[in-house]
């Protein structure tokens, strides 16, 4: 029996590229965010896709209600998909960040550095792998859809595989991708990471 999770990265943003929004409660989709988002929804449309599950930030709820308006299946908050927790780096740009030789260390040491409030990317892949275990032995051979951030997602990816946090930036997870593990009796299977929607399907809709 399979169990596969859609590990799908929000859908672009105001700040995406220029400033760490972290966990900051503005920063909703522009609207070639929406585009991206409705592509991801008509991807799925005719696959099987038992829940949704979101972070609770603003830009990923919008992904999933998009979604899931595209597809018929609700759309659920779920705290462990949420952002790192960056504390003051939130909300400053890339380009300040980068004179910042904590910031440096958190990029530089990924297995050892933690940001200002604490959190370390070992807490985060427990905290997205442990919903994830959950929802596979509770409900095998079900199809979820889970809507995080492009690090969360990294950070599940290493501890799966058991690759080391380091290498953390090995992977790209591109706005409104989509990157799929399933399980099944031999374990953890990498399916498609950093993936789009077919053009065809984005192409009717842009």
């Amino acid at each position: 029996m399979r169990t596969v999770f859609h590990l799908l990265r929000h859908a672009s943003h105001g700040h995406v590229g220029a400033v760490l929004t972290g966990r900051l409660p503005a920063a909703p989709l522009l609207p070639a965010g929406r585009q991206q988002a409705l592509a991801l929804g008509k991807h799925f449309v005719g696959q099987k896709l038992d829940a949704i599950y979101t972070s609770p930030r603003l830009r990923a709820q919008q992904t999933a209600e998009i979604i899931s308006r595209q597809t018929g299946v609700e759309s659920e908050v779920a705290a462990e998909l949420d952002e790192i927790d960056f504390g003051n780096w939130s909300g400053r740009s890339f380009e300040e960040l980068a004179a910042d030789p904590e910031w440096r260390r958190w990029n530089e040491e990924r297995g050892a550095a933690a940001t200002p409030a604490g959190d370390t990317m070992e807490a985060v892949g427990a905290r997205i792998t442990g919903f994830i275990d959950r929802l596979r032995n509770d409900f095998p051979g079900h199809a979820f859809a889970l809507v995080s951030h492009s690090d969360v997602i990294k950070a599940a990816l290493c501890r799966t595989f058991g690759a080391s946090f380091q290498n953390v930036h090995d992977f790209e997870i591109a706005p409104a991708s989509i990157t799929t593990v399933s399980f099944d009796k031999h374990g953890p299977r990498l399916v498609s990471c950093n993936s789009k929607p077919a053009r065809s399907r984005l192409g009717a809709l842009v």
